[in-house]
């Protein structure tokens, strides 16, 4: 078995986030009474695109249930940290700059103090305009531009990586 490197399916991640930005899935808990589900949300689309998941305990990103997830499948900060570093199984990125991102890919918003609070996915980009989907405040297709927001990140999912047979 060997860890390789396999395909982020775009257009599957935004079909989901199409089909659930504005009710919430079954098969996963609806986090919005304890925090926010934004970023459950977005990690649901991810894991759509990938059906890769990282059962490390502590550093990994996966969801079995409400009470058994990594802090990462949920958590705004540690979703990041996950994507941006992850060298084993699941999905894995790198942030970018507003005009390098996809379909697919996912933004987050925080505050001045360096902070972040908000997940995103992208939807489209039309003429410049990103259009995303999100849970907590239910959107499907709402520009970028009408948050309000005193950071922003962007990250490019490259794709995911999984053991296969050699």
């Amino acid at each position: 078995m060997a860890l390789r490197q396999i395909p982020y399916n775009r257009n599957i991640a935004a079909e989901y986030a199409i089909k659930w930005a504005m009710s919430r899935n079954p098969a996963y808990y609806n986090f919005d009474a304890l925090g926010g589900d934004c970023t459950n949300f977005v990690s649901q689309c991810v894991y759509a695109a990938c059906l890769v998941m990282n059962y490390s305990p502590v550093s990994g990103w996966y969801y079995i249930n409400a009470n058994d997830r990594s802090p990462s499948w949920t958590g705004v900060e540690q979703f990041h940290s996950f994507l941006t570093s992850n060298t084993g199984t699941g999905p894995f990125g790198y942030d970018t700059h507003k005009n390098d991102i996809q379909i697919g890919d996912v933004v987050q918003l925080g505050k001045s103090d360096g902070s972040f609070y908000h997940t995103l996915l992208v939807l489209n980009i039309i003429e410049s305009e990103v259009y995303i989907a999100a849970h907590s405040s239910d959107s499907r297709m709402r520009p970028l531009t009408s948050y309000s927001y005193e950071r922003i990140r962007y990250t490019h999912i490259v794709g995911a990586r999984k053991y296969q047979r050699l």
